[in-house]
């Protein structure tokens, strides 16, 4: 049965618990220490950089709408900052293992072939629970891949403690986390392209 209009949260209401996710957004360190938001970004920005003057590669991870977000971002690193970035979202490649090994292992396997100790995974994932972001994170820690992670939800989700750095955003919502990860991912692009590119576009 269809809501009458008196049933609609009022807008403004939904702007405003969705900017204060952002507001609270946390980020910690390896150890679980708690980072000040400006340092948690030099610290991404910083690793993003160095890896590109070693030659490193970044590597987006995610499911649904977060496997979007990482196709979109490896594409505007590639582009408009220089960074050598992808994603793993090749149907043919993701079926593939999914199929045949395992959908668990849709990143694990990709990484182990193409990543090198050094590279940069960033793993975007509302729940911070997906048992193919946890294995793929798991599989990156060992081949010493320096880890971000993006999550949301309940604070104690699985990924959070797996980062070398971990954003997370306090809400309870699907679409809020999920648009606070493409502002999170947003702001860390525009200002390394201030720091060390063009300016942000």
């Amino acid at each position: 049965m269809a809501r009458s209009s008196s049933d609609i949260e009022p807008w403004h209401g939904y702007l405003d618990a969705a900017a204060v996710c952002l507001r609270e957004l946390a980020v910690t360190a390896r150890d679980a220490t708690a980072l000040d938001t400006a340092e948690g970004y030099r610290r991404w920005i910083a690793a993003a950089r160095d890896g590109r003057a070693a030659g490193q590669h970044l590597y987006f991870i995610g499911n649904g709408a977060s496997a979007m977000m990482a196709s979109h971002f490896a594409a505007d690193a590639c582009k408009n900052a220089g960074l050598s970035a992808m994603a793993f979202n090749d149907a043919s490649l993701l079926t593939a293992i999914g199929n045949d090994v395992s959908f668990t292992d849709i990143f694990a396997l990709p990484l182990e072939r193409l990543a090198r100790a050094g590279d940069l995974v960033i793993a975007i994932s509302s729940s911070g629970n997906s048992p193919n972001i946890i294995r793929g994170l798991d599989v990156a820690r060992s081949m010493a891949l320096t880890i971000v992670t993006l999550t949301g939800k309940r604070p104690d989700n699985q990924a959070r403690t797996r980062g070398d750095l971990n954003f997370y955003v306090p809400a309870d919502r699907y679409g809020w986390v999920e648009c606070a990860h493409q502002l999170i991912l947003h702001y860390w692009l525009d200002q390394y392209l201030n720091m060390h590119g063009a300016g942000a576009l």
